[in-house]
């Protein structure tokens, strides 16, 4: 067949090692991920359009996939073994000589990964069928945003892998256990209604966990979907301003209550200054084209604290173990805007770097 604009490059898997990755063989994974990257998968190759070739001795971040697309006549090598290399149309695989290609070498490239927040060396490692987890671990950390709070980042990414890790052999997917987190969700919001704090935080832990499952699940299985993001995410937006008004109001029960009108002033601050700062992220993402929490280092480093859920729920399990419940949403109210005020006076000096003259580039790609 003729190559046309409209061919998607072909994916060719040589070899199908004996191994299972989050549940699914090697080839199979690497063939679903394939797909999900916009390439062509099938058995038959076909030398009138461009193949992106795979080792399947190797396993290799997705981030490559992206990278060898837009490199034709580029081999990625490690230490001198080709992994994914990119023919042109004509030459068929078997003839093709991977090590006359442009190289690419897996130990100093480096990539940025905007939708994931973070720029690192992208992993290459040979697969070993008898000892296949060090892979599922590189994968999953592959997944993993680099900018993001911190306890996703640090408090939980240890239980999440092995979530996700059974989660895959048990052949659930990311929509399932975001229907679970979504269950729990709503059953912490009607403890806090009802000032059990301590069931609510613990139901809301659970939720907290599984909405980072989720995501990993779909990434490192290839079953990421035009749905499942607008489920996962739709729950993480709006879900938090009423947990905020939950825990407000269950304050009376807990017998720590507030004057109403002191509480809608709360509740009017948490919710006000959480939607304000959702709207400079989306004014910074069209003015610039990026994240805001990618600009500077500063901006990276703040988003670990931010006034977002799981900081906020940091502030108050530690106001709760003070016996303080009424507290604690005090101070989210204070981290509230002095987090909005941090992110609009970014979003102004953002603003006067290009009236200025000057560009607004990622610290991920500036160094």
């Amino acid at each position: 067949m003729a190559e046309t604009s409209a061919d998607p490059i072909q994916f060719l898997s040589l070899g199908d090692p004996p191994v299972r990755l989050f549940g699914r063989t090697a080839r199979a994974r690497a063939e679903q991920v394939a797909a999900k990257a916009g390439l062509a998968v099938g058995d038959a190759e076909d030398v009138g359009r461009p193949r992106i070739v795979a080792d399947m001795g190797f396993a290799w971040d997705p981030a490559w996939l992206r990278e060898l697309k837009g490199r034709p006549g580029s081999a990625l090598l490690l230490d001198g073994l080709p992994v994914l290399y990119h023919l042109p149309p004509g030459t068929p695989a078997s003839e093709a000589d991977p090590l006359a290609l442009d190289p690419i070498d897996a130990r100093t490239a480096s990539l940025s990964y905007f939708e994931l927040r973070k720029r690192e060396r992208p992993f290459v490692m040979p697969l070993d069928p008898a000892d296949p987890l060090p892979v599922e671990r590189a994968l999953y950390d592959a997944s993993y945003k680099g900018v993001t709070d911190l306890l996703t980042l640090y408090l939980w990414r240890r239980p999440a892998f092995w979530l996700t890790r059974w989660a895959a052999q048990a052949g659930l997917s990311p929509n399932m256990v975001t229907l679970v987190g979504f269950v729990l969700c709503v059953a912490a919001f009607w403890q806090f209604w009802l000032g059990h704090y301590w069931t609510g935080t613990a139901l809301g832990f659970i939720f907290m966990v599984l909405d980072t499952v989720d995501g990993k699940l779909a990434r490192t299985t290839g079953q990421s979907s035009g749905w499942g993001n607008v489920f996962d995410h739709g729950i993480d937006l709006i879900h938090p301003p009423f947990w905020w008004w939950a825990w407000l109001h269950g304050l009376g029960a807990a017998g720590h209550q507030l004057e109403e009108v002191y509480k809608g002033g709360l509740l009017t601050v948490i919710v006000g200054t959480y939607v304000a700062g959702r709207i400079i992220e989306g004014l910074f993402e069209w003015r610039f084209g990026m994240h805001i929490h990618v600009w500077k280092r500063i901006d990276s480093q703040f988003r670990l604290i931010t006034a977002r859920r799981n900081p906020n729920m940091v502030i108050l399990v530690a106001c709760l173990c003070l016996g303080r419940p009424d507290l604690g949403i005090e101070l989210v109210a204070l981290w509230s805007i002095l987090s909005l005020i941090f992110h609009a006076v970014r979003l102004a000096q953002a603003e006067g770097v290009v009236f200025r003259g000057g560009r607004i580039v990622s610290w991920l790609d500036a160094e």
